[in-house]
């Protein structure tokens, strides 16, 4: 399978995402509000898709174009007839339906035949030689697995030495999860058509979009216009969250954040947790953990406080702590039951992760001043479902994890969800394969952390850490590829990215 290529520089996409099921009316809005006909946004997104596709193959003199039953077919036609119109070799294969083709498609079909095209059955040879393909097959509405001829031309395409172009999305993938039933195109560049959609930036879609571009086809104005459901954040947008310190702070403005974990042999956790709070920014870190880690923890960051967990201990922190963040390492025997219990009673800020959350899907309760931070294993036992229902939707669980649970929830993986209990949702499109390694999940909480005691909201504190966690991971990546990447790696490029005025342009 063809991966995701890390981009020396980000990606300059929208921050509105729109689930698939909200797409067909929003482009006919947007198309009946500028006077446009859906056959004029089809030679649009025609005319974008052949114009990214001569810009990144510039070179490429045979086009193979693979065109299904639909409108994303129907892109498929034009793009077609401007690529043979530009003098290059053109092959198309389309599939036949049991339907007539919708009027836009069948009108671009009638004009590639009309200016001399061919139509090739699916079943056609391919040529000998091909430089490019370009994957009109299926679009955002497909939820299931693509049956017989698509799922064979899917499978000729993937095994095919030469690049694909994927037409608003690849066929095969859900556009609204971002997960395949079965086989789906293996894009290496993918355009989306007026907006994004949900199932191009989590769930499986990055096996699957390689590189994102997004065209709105001319519908700019009407779109800045409408509330999109979901919104996208990546580095750029650190900025609006970290504004620089003023010149004469000093570490009490900058939040007093509680760690608490650590059980026996488990020092690891909590020190990657309490290091990473310190490199983004907090003032003042007391960490209160099993008294064999103390020495190994402060050995290798003096700067932290760190102490043993008692019930007097725990109790006097609580008061002197803003921000409160517990369960990297914790553990969940009666010691960590009772912290978590003591800890619970608070109303300040606070961040639930690991064994917290373990904990939490034994007890559960409900409240407005917590973030959690479930991986998928972690979110299948706080919702009673398995894994793999959760990765079938992943915004549909984050949704129902803050439903039960409120406050805010980070649900990790590639392409990170942050759902609040006020209804916004968010994706982090930022991180890489390299984060599957122990320890990350770790940072991630002492970043978030960090984040609140700076007085940043729950959202925002949510936001901002799964950014800047995930670009310092990209910047790892840049310099020393994804495979041997560890979490506390992250530590020596978090910098840049807690500090967004110094990168600036």
């Amino acid at each position: 399978m063809r991966n995701q290529a890390i981009e020396a520089n980000p990606r300059s996409l929208p921050h509105s995402v729109w689930p698939a099921q909200a797409i067909g009316q929003l482009e006919r809005d947007a198309a009946d509000s500028l006077g446009l006909t859906l056959y004029e946004l089809m030679q649009r997104a025609g005319q974008a898709s052949y114009e990214l596709a001569r810009e990144q193959w510039p070179l490429a003199q045979h086009w193979l174009i693979l065109c299904g039953h639909g409108n994303n077919g129907g892109d498929g036609y034009v793009v077609a007839r401007l690529a043979q119109a530009a003098g290059l070799e053109v092959t198309l294969l389309a599939c036949a339906g049991r339907k007539p083709l919708p009027q836009e498609a069948q009108a671009a079909q009638q004009a590639w035949l009309d200016a001399g095209g061919v139509i090739h059955a699916p079943d056609a040879a391919w040529p000998e030689s091909v430089d490019v393909i370009v994957d009109g097959l299926l679009g955002t509405g497909i939820n299931r697995a693509p049956a017989a001829p698509y799922d064979d031309l899917i499978k000729k395409a993937n095994a095919h030495p030469a690049p694909i172009l994927a037409l608003d999305i690849p066929s095969g993938l859900d556009a609204a999860t971002g997960t395949a039933s079965g086989v789906a195109i293996v894009a290496h560049h993918t355009l989306s058509m007026i907006v994004l959609k949900t199932g191009q930036l989590t769930g499986k879609a990055r096996d699957y979009v390689g590189q994102l571009h997004c065209d709105a086809l001319g519908l700019d104005a009407y779109l800045a216009g409408e509330a999109a459901p979901v919104a996208r954040y990546d580095a750029q947008d650190l900025a609006r969250w970290l504004t620089p310190r003023r010149a004469t702070s000093h570490k009490g403005d900058h939040g007093r954040l509680l760690i608490v974990g650590g059980d026996k042999g488990t020092a690891g956790a909590i020190r990657m947790t309490a290091e990473a709070a310190l490199r983004s920014g907090a003032g003042l870190v007391r960490v209160l953990t099993h008294e064999d880690n103390i020495g190994p923890i402060l050995t290798a960051r003096p700067e932290l406080m760190v102490d043993t967990l008692r019930e007097e201990t725990l109790e006097q922190a609580l008061q002197w702590a803003d921000v409160i963040a517990i369960g990297p390492g914790l553990g969940q025997r009666d010691w960590a039951q009772k912290a978590l219990k003591k800890v619970a009673a608070s109303e300040k800020p606070m961040l639930w992760d690991a064994d917290a959350l373990n904990l939490l899907a034994i007890k559960q309760d409900y409240r407005q001043n917590r973030i959690i931070t479930p991986h998928p294993g972690e979110a299948a036992r706080l919702l009673g479902v398995k894994t793999s229902d959760i990765e079938s939707d992943r915004l549909h669980a984050a949704q129902e994890l803050v439903k039960r649970y409120g406050g805010v929830v980070v649900l990790k993986g590639a392409g990170t969800i942050i759902a609040s209990a006020a209804g916004e949702i968010a994706i982090a499109d930022v991180g890489n394969a390299g984060m599957a390694s122990g320890g990350m999940g770790d940072v991630l909480s002492g970043i978030i952390a960090a984040m609140l005691g700076q007085k940043l909201t729950l959202l925002e504190a949510a936001c901002a850490g799964c950014v800047a966690h995930g670009a310092a991971a990209d910047a790892v990546a840049r310099q020393r590829g994804t495979r041997g990447m560890l979490a506390t790696d992250l530590f020596e490029l978090l910098w840049q990215f807690v500090n967004p005025e110094m990168i600036q342009q």
